[in-house]
């Protein structure tokens, strides 16, 4: 199971959290510190699997990421998935499909569309599992969301919920 996903800035301001296992915000924030203590101390040129993350994980608990440009992309997971599995999610569906939605992801995407970044990952991870691995499906949704949100304003909810003698 996926314990948490997290896309975290080179200067430790976390971009995105999303924890599927339910944590006081005190143990998300010391969570996410130390990922980046972990992360800004190993050198680029080694494996982007770390097992052993101290005592503050359970010992099940194991770490994948990857590093592009400004962000690191993280996911903390149990013994019970596979490590270049995580890994291709990250860069085969994750990244992917962010550089689909966004032409070129970069840091101000994630931190300008937050929301759509939610939707995305929640098109690939529920609960902890992985729903899709096909990025072009996920776009697919990410689009068909995007269109009902367009299309269903606040005011045709309003006019609607309304009784006609009242709006007169």
């Amino acid at each position: 199971m996926i314990k948490a996903v997290m896309v975290i800035n080179t200067f430790g301001k976390p971009r995105l959290s999303k924890f599927y296992e339910f944590q006081p915000v005190e143990k998300q924030q010391e969570l996410i510190r130390h990922v980046y203590a972990v992360l800004s101390n190993r050198p680029d040129n080694v494996s982007n699997f770390i097992r052993s993350l101290g005592t503050i994980f359970s010992p099940d608990t194991r770490l994948v990421y990857k590093h592009y440009a400004t962000l690191y992309f993280v996911f903390l997971f149990d013994n019970s998935e596979n490590e270049l599995a995580m890994l291709d999610l990250i860069q085969a569906v994750f990244v992917e499909t962010l550089d689909k939605c966004f032409k070129s992801v970069c840091e101000l995407d994630v931190v300008f569309n937050y929301s759509k970044m939610h939707i995305i990952l929640d098109e690939i991870i529920l609960g902890g599992q992985v729903l899709e691995t096909d990025s072009v499906e996920v776009v697919r949704a990410v689009e068909e969301i995007s269109k009902v949100e367009s299309t269903t304003s606040a005011g045709t909810l309003i006019n609607k919920s309304i009784p006609s003698w009242w709006a007169r």
